[in-house]
C-alpha cells in the first residue's frame, strides 16, 4: 500500500472510527483500525463486535492495500504531524511508514486478514430523518436508557415506526422518556437499539439539515450519516408495554416555567451527595410548590409561587431523575401531571406531544 491524504481527514476520521476500537480485546487486531485503499478512496474501520464505525476519506492512491495499526498509536501519530499531506506506505512485513514534512515514523502493523469482517446483512426495512432531528429525538431519550445488564433489553431504546410516527422508547426501572415525530413513512416496525450504539450516533451527528439513513435489517441495524456508518447489533428480547406505564388520569396539574423549576430543583443538589441520594420533596398546594431536601449533611428548602390545579399532593423524587426529565423537555414551559404520591409524574411541554417522560417517585420518611 502507497498512499498521501491530507491529514486533517485522516485525523478526523481516526479520531470518529477509534471510538469503536477495543482497549483491551482478546483479538489483538481489534485494538487498531483496519484501512484499506483501493482507487482513489481510503476507507478506515474500527469494530469491537457489537459496534463498528467506517468511513471513507479521499486519497492519492499509487499502491493498493489493507494494513491494521494500533488505533491509539496511529491517532497519536497524525495529531502531531507538522503539515497537511500525508504520505503512508506499508512493506511485505507490514511495516508501516509515516512521512509528513520532515517527520518520519515507522510503526508495526497487523495482516488485515486478522481483522474479523464488519457485519453485512439484508436490509428489511429503512427510513429517512433529518439529521438534527434524530440527534433531538436521541438525545432527549437516551439519559433514561438503563445501565443495569441484569435486564440486557432495558439497556437499549425501543425504536417504533407505526402510522407514519417514528417514536423512541427509554426505560430503566426509574424513569421513562418517549420521543416522538411524524415521517414519511408507511412502515411498521419496533426494535431495540442499544444506548452505546446511540451514543456514538450522537456524536457524528450535527445540528444540519442533511438526511440521515437508518437501514434496517433482521438482527443489525446502520445508521448512514454524512460519510459514517455504524453498524450496530441490535438487542432481542420483549420490550415492556410502555403505553400501560403512562398513568392515564389527572389529579394535580401544573403548567410552569421550565428554567424556574430546573433552578429550585438544582438548588436542592448539593445537599444530596451520589452516595446516598435523598428524596426533593415536593408539596403541591395553595397555588404553590414547595422543595425540600435533608441528608445527613444538612438541609434545604425553596418556594416557588405557581397555579396548582386539582388536588394537593406531596411527592419525593431522586434530583438526578427529575432534572433529566426536565431538562430535556426542551421548552419554554412545561406541564406536570400527577395522580398522587405513589404514581409516576408526567412531564411534557405544553405546546407539544413530541416529549413525554414519566419520573418514578421514592418513597418519602417522615420529616418529624
Amino acid at each position: 500500500m502507497k498512499i498521501s491524504c491530507s491529514r486533517t481527514d485522516l485525523g478526523l476520521a481516526i479520531s470518529n472510527v477509534s471510538r469503536a476500537v477495543s482497549t483491551k480485546a482478546s483479538i489483538p487486531a481489534l485494538e487498531g483500525v483496519l484501512i484499506k485503499a483501493y482507487g482513489s478512496t481510503l476507507n478506515i474501520s474500527g469494530y469491537n463486535l457489537e459496534i463498528g464505525i467506517t468511513t471513507d476519506i479521499e486519497a492519492t492512491i499509487k499502491e493498493e492495500g489493507e494494513i491494521v495499526v494500533s488505533a491509539k498509536l496511529f491517532l497519536d501519530i497524525v495529531r502531531q504531524l507538522p503539515e497537511e499531506v500525508v504520505f503512508i506506505e506499508t512493506d511485505e512485513r507490514m511495516v508501516t511508514y509515516i512521512a509528513c514534512g520532515n517527520a518520519n515514523y515507522q510503526i508495526v502493523g497487523m495482516s488485515s486478514v486478522e481483522y474479523p469482517d464488519l457485519p453485512s446483512f439484508e436490509q428489511t426495512d429503512g427510513i429517512f430523518l433529518n439529521a438534527k432531528v434524530l440527534r433531538e429525538m436521541i438525545r432527549q431519550t437516551v439519559y433514561a436508557v438503563s445501565e443495569n445488564t441484569a435486564m440486557p433489553i432495558y439497556t437499549g431504546s425501543l425504536f417504533e415506526i407505526e402510522n407514519g410516527i417514528f417514536k423512541i422508547i427509554a426505560i430503566d426501572g426509574y424513569r421513562m422518556a418517549i420521543r416522538s415525530e411524524n415521517i414519511d413513512s408507511d412502515s411498521k416496525n419496533a426494535f431495540v437499539v442499544p444506548g452505546k450504539t446511540q451514543h456514538e450516533v450522537l456524536k457524528l451527528l450535527i445540528d444540519d439539515e442533511e438526511t440521515t439513513e437508518i437501514i434496517i435489517g433482521q438482527r443489525h441495524i446502520a445508521f448512514k450519516i454524512k460519510n459514517y456508518k455504524v453498524i450496530s447489533r441490535l438487542i432481542e428480547g420483549t420490550f415492556i408495554d410502555y403505553k400501560s406505564a403512562i398513568p392515564k388520569d389527572t389529579k394535580t396539574e401544573v403548567v410552569i416555567n421550565t428554567r424556574t423549576i430546573i433552578n429550585a430543583v438544582e438548588r436542592m443538589s448539593p445537599i444530596n451527595n451520589d452516595r446516598m441520594q435523598s428524596p426533593v420533596r415536593c408539596t403541591f398546594s395553595d397555588d404553590e410548590i414547595k422543595l425540600s431536601c435533608i441528608s445527613s449533611i444538612g438541609r434545604a428548602d425553596d418556594v416557588i409561587s405557581v397555579p396548582i390545579v386539582g388536588e394537593s399532593v406531596e411527592i419525593g423524587f431522586n434530583n438526578k431523575y427529575l432534572l433529566d426529565a426536565l431538562k430535556n423537555a426542551d421548552t419554554d414551559e412545561i406541564k406536570l401531571i400527577l395522580n398522587g404520591p405513589l404514581m409516576g409524574m408526567i412531564v411534557k411541554p405544553v405546546k407539544s406531544d413530541s416529549y413525554l417522560s414519566v419520573v418514578v417517585p421514592m418513597r418519602l420518611a417522615n420529616e418529624n
